[in-house]
């Protein structure tokens, strides 16, 4: 019998975020011999989100649907994952380390009694061996961990593993399923976001991070304008969201959202510890600061020691001027 590897989409504002597709291409690499089986959760029509997961290499997708699943709530979504599992019997489960994936992965692991191997980075694959890598003391070094027995169960960390190539011809059974749900004990009426529209701080490859350096809200003006040309969101330290520059849901670090970009610009950040610890793994670090010997610089590959209200404008007009 072939193996299956369940695959949980996340559904946010009617989309499917980019980590889903990254967890069916992590499923891909646990076994690229067994049947990867999809699954999204909403209250209207999934059938987008079902074929988009199968474009990008799932085999089939369920969709489950009732009105209580429109907004996460762990109550209702562990209620229907957990009779999914029941039926299809995986031998392993991916979702994101997101959010939800944070709040939802653990609630079921209780009730299957298996482990959870969650923020995972990489994956390795030795002969028959399946070895998963993730970040510990804030990112200061990394561990292996090998499940041996029972459900392979892991949350992956966005922006760390690749999304396959997309195959808009490719197709494969959607199955379209209304669900119970009952007993909650929470119910989620509408949820008011703080967060600046655009790109998602979380899975942008692009972040344009602001400090203290930056002075003010005001401050943070061409900062946004950088992250428009350069198609990121943006982000900032704790000093910052303390001081009022900016509201707590942009902040990156240890206290905040841990995040690693393509491309991740410190401007005005001193680089203290905390805030290291939520971006330290970016693959390619560019810090903006006025004093030279600014711990930023230790973790950074590439420096600019000056002004930054002088430095920003110019780096924004010549990228607008690259890009025509």
């Amino acid at each position: 019998m072939t193996e299956k590897i369940l695959v949980i989409g996340e559904v946010r504002d009617g989309e499917l975020r980019n980590v889903s597709f990254e967890a069916i291409a992590a499923a891909k690499k646990m076994n690229d011999q067994a049947e990867i089986v999809g699954a999204v959760l909403g209250a209207g029509e999934l059938e987008k989100e079902a074929q988009a997961m199968i474009q990008y290499g799932a085999d089939r997708v369920t969709a489950l649907k009732n009105d209580a699943l429109k907004l996460y709530t762990a109550d209702a979504f562990s209620q229907v994952l957990l009779k999914l599992i029941e039926k299809e019997s995986p031998a392993g489960i991916v979702m994101g380390h997101t959010a939800a994936g944070k709040d939802l992965t653990p609630k079921i692991a209780s009730k299957l009694e298996t482990g959870l191997i969650s923020d995972v980075t990489d994956i390795e694959v030795d002969g028959e061996k399946t070895i998963f890598i993730r970040p510990i003391y804030s990112g200061k070094a990394f561990e292996k961990k090998l499940i041996t027995d029972g459900i392979t169960f892991i949350t992956i960390r966005p922006n760390n593993i690749p999304v396959l190539e997309r195959d808009e011809s490719r197709t494969g059974e959607v199955i379209h399923e209304d669900v119970e749900v009952n007993d909650l004990r929470t119910v989620i009426k509408d949820v008011i976001r703080k967060a600046s529209e655009g790109v998602d701080l979380s899975e942008a490859s692009v972040i344009v991070s602001g400090g203290r350096g930056v002075k003010s809200a005001d401050g943070f003006k061409p900062l946004y304008e950088l992250a428009e040309v350069l198609g990121g969101a943006v982000g900032a330290s704790r000093g910052a969201c303390d001081a009022d520059y900016c509201d707590y849901s942009l902040q990156i670090g240890q206290t905040g959202k841990v995040v690693t970009p393509d491309l991740y610009i410190a401007v005005g950040i001193s680089g203290a510890i905390q805030h290291l610890a939520g971006m330290s793994n970016s693959k390619v670090i560019v810090a903006i600061n006025k004093d030279p010997e600014a711990n930023i610089f230790n973790v950074a590959d590439y420096g600019i020691v000056g002004d930054l209200f002088e430095i920003i404008p110019m780096l924004t007009e010549e990228i607008r001027k690259i890009k025509g």
